[in-house]
């Protein structure tokens, strides 16, 4: 199981699509705070449409108190800024992936505390970033696939057609 990490996260509905990725992959969310936004705020609960309730969700008062409880953890960091791309990373199962908030990333202290353990997406030079729900489906299907899709359905409704042909 993955651990998603927003870190102080700026816009609801980036939040309601990632909670939706979370819900469908049996990714664990974790917020921390401060949020832009109330999570009860209609933008976020409409993204995340009815899958609220397969949310597996916590609440941090503040990036100290996630790093006091998670700092030794198997953490890696998603940054516009980092070397290397997401590929190089192994993403070990119940593994920590960060992301910081949309208009700023994550804090300069935490990308040099953990430099070793910052990926990034390859873009073009001149482009700043893709958004933050799409990055996290990314990353987050990237360690997914490197574990073997553990407890995701393999197959879709035309899977049985296509063996009888």
């Amino acid at each position: 199981m993955l651990n998603i990490v927003l870190v102080e996260p700026e816009i609801p509905m980036n939040t309601g699509n990632i909670a939706r990725t979370c819900a469908a992959t049996r990714s664990r969310l974790h917020l921390v705070k401060p949020l832009g936004f109330d999570i009860s705020d209609r933008a976020v609960k409409r993204a995340g449409l009815d899958y609220w309730p397969m949310v597996d969700i916590t609440v941090y008062e503040n990036l100290d108190e996630f790093l006091s409880l998670h700092g030794n953890e198997d953490l890696w960091l998603t940054t516009t800024k980092a070397p290397r791309p997401y590929t190089d990373a192994h993403f070990e199962d119940n593994c920590w992936i960060l992301f910081g908030k949309e208009t700023a990333g994550l804090p300069k202290f935490l990308r040099e505390q953990y430099s070793d353990r910052c990926v990034r997406l390859p873009m073009r030079e001149d482009a700043r970033s893709l958004n933050l729900a799409n990055t996290v489906a990314v990353i987050c299907y990237e360690a997914l696939r490197q574990q073997g899709f553990q407890g995701l359905k393999g197959t879709g409704e035309m899977a049985e057609d296509s063996r009888n042909l």
